[in-house]
């Protein structure tokens, strides 16, 4: 199962890879962005993608910091599975405590507010 998850991500990001989001026309556009002018916590994360696809990871960071954040925990628990699986250990993750669950949308709710500042253009795509 871990190798059928990392195929599945290897793919997306070899589409991203291959067909660029900064060009229009590929992508459908952000609705909250076009609706409100707000960037959501994930504006940003294709051209991330994309930049990480082709090794610019400054501009990737620059894109979506959080996404990238996202990307990198992504590996670290992938490869956590992966070795649990080919030791023949039990892969089933433990439920996260419900701080860490409200701990990750608080950041997620940070992240998005102070991009949306002036204080936090850094943070804007």
């Amino acid at each position: 199962m871990p190798l059928g998850v990392l195929a599945a991500v290897a793919g997306a990001f070899a589409y991203v890879g291959a067909v660029d989001p900064n060009r229009p026309g590929h992508y459908p556009l952000c609705p909250l962005l076009y609706l409100t002018g707000l960037y959501c916590p994930g504006c940003g994360g294709l051209r991330g993608a994309y930049a990480l696809a082709h090794g610019r990871f400054g501009t990737a960071l620059r894109c979506n910091a959080l996404a990238m954040a996202g990307y990198v925990m992504f590996v670290a628990l992938w490869a956590l599975w992966f070795t649990r699986a080919a030791r023949g250990r039990d892969t089933t993750p433990p439920a996260p405590r419900r701080s860490l669950r409200w701990a990750l949308w608080g950041l997620i709710a940070v992240f998005t507010v102070v991009r949306n500042l002036p204080i936090g253009s850094v943070l804007a795509p």
